[in-house]
């Protein structure tokens, strides 16, 4: 399994999905059936779930909206450069296009894309090819689909919408999609191409973005690389992870997650002393995680977040976070607003 494959999406991204479902009369029990997500999950802005969670929740909506044309490609409009959080804010922040779509790459596993994603440039164009046999096949298309109409919202939006056209190439054949992608990308699609592709006009990838800001890109490129590294399943750490983001919650002592593990203290202290870290640093960077995202997708009070986080006091929660992005976490909501906006 690969790093992306192998890595935690938010649920929010998954949220979108399912609000598009259930706006077009799907079932929220039905899309939610098998998945294991409830809807407390769903209002809750630092949950993470597993790509075999995504998995079956798309193959429900897709039971759930069988007479729905276009579907992958209609949800993949749904989204929005906010909808990722750091990582589509990181975009903003970028000098360029180009910039923008490497960076987009480089931290691809924090996206929605289930496709691999590689960046050509022709010369003429600038292409992403999008390679989806890792995906089962008869969630191919859906997800080819979704991949590629997210990447072109995410162009348009960063652009401030001057890339209009952008021609795409499908390696299979021809669909009944061929009007809404055409209407979308101002192009017709083409089929039974060589590669899955989308294409962007040369002129606009080298052009400098209006949202370049090089101190906060520097920022925000270091809380990417955090996120990586905090959302990859697998090892002891990830386990200490899903047991205070689950039950046991922050304010769990070692001896109290070594017990849930069925392990004593001490083993579980040499297991992490083996993967390079600590009790204490796993819980340290889980709060990291925790608080940016909070602070991005929810109104939560700074205070009541301190508690949430398992801090005794908010200047003690304040401390922390001006240790992990120099300044309080009302200023970085602060800054994030601004590029909402």
């Amino acid at each position: 399994m690969n790093k992306r494959q192998n890595t935690l999406h938010p649920i929010a991204i998954s949220k979108v999905m399912i609000n598009f479902a259930v706006n077009q009369g799907a079932d929220l029990y039905m899309c939610l059936h098998g998945t294991g997500i409830d809807e407390q999950q769903l209002s809750d802005g630092a949950a993470l779930i597993q790509r075999e969670q995504e998995m079956r929740l798309v193959e429900n909506i897709m039971l759930e909206l069988p007479n729905v044309p276009a579907l992958g490609f209609r949800i993949g409009l749904s989204y929005n450069v906010a909808t990722f959080g750091i990582w589509g804010f990181s975009l903003r922040t970028c000098r360029t296009l180009r910039d923008a779509l490497t960076m987009a790459l480089r931290f691809l596993p924090l996206s929605t894309a289930n496709s691999e994603i590689s960046a050509f440039d022709t010369g003429e164009c600038f292409s992403l090819r999008l390679n989806a046999q890792g995906i089962p096949i008869h969630l191919r298309q859906f997800f080819l689909e979704r991949d590629m109409a997210a990447a072109i919202n995410i162009v348009k939006e960063l652009s401030l919408n001057e890339v209009q056209q952008f021609k795409t190439d499908f390696s299979g054949p021809s669909t009944d999609n061929v009007d809404i992608i055409t209407q979308v990308c101002g192009v017709a699609p083409e089929y039974q191409r060589v590669h899955n592709a989308i294409f962007i006009p040369i002129e606009y990838v080298d052009k400098p973005l209006s949202t370049y800001d090089a101190s906060l890109a520097q920022m925000l490129t270091a809380q990417c690389q955090r996120q990586l590294r905090q959302r990859q399943i697998g090892g002891i750490a990830g386990d200490v992870r899903q047991q205070i983001l689950g039950g046991l919650g922050f304010t769990a002592s070692l001896n109290e997650v070594a017990d849930a593990l069925a392990m004593s203290s001490r083993t579980l202290r040499r297991k992490l002393d083996k993967q390079e870290t600590s009790f204490r640093a796993v819980v340290e960077e889980e709060r990291r995680l925790v608080a940016y995202e909070l602070l991005e997708h929810s109104d939560i009070k700074i205070d009541e977040l301190a508690l949430h986080l398992g801090y005794n006091d908010t200047s003690s929660f304040n401390r922390a976070f001006k240790r992990w992005a120099g300044n309080s976490p009302s200023a970085y909501r602060e800054s994030l607003a601004k590029l909402k906006t």
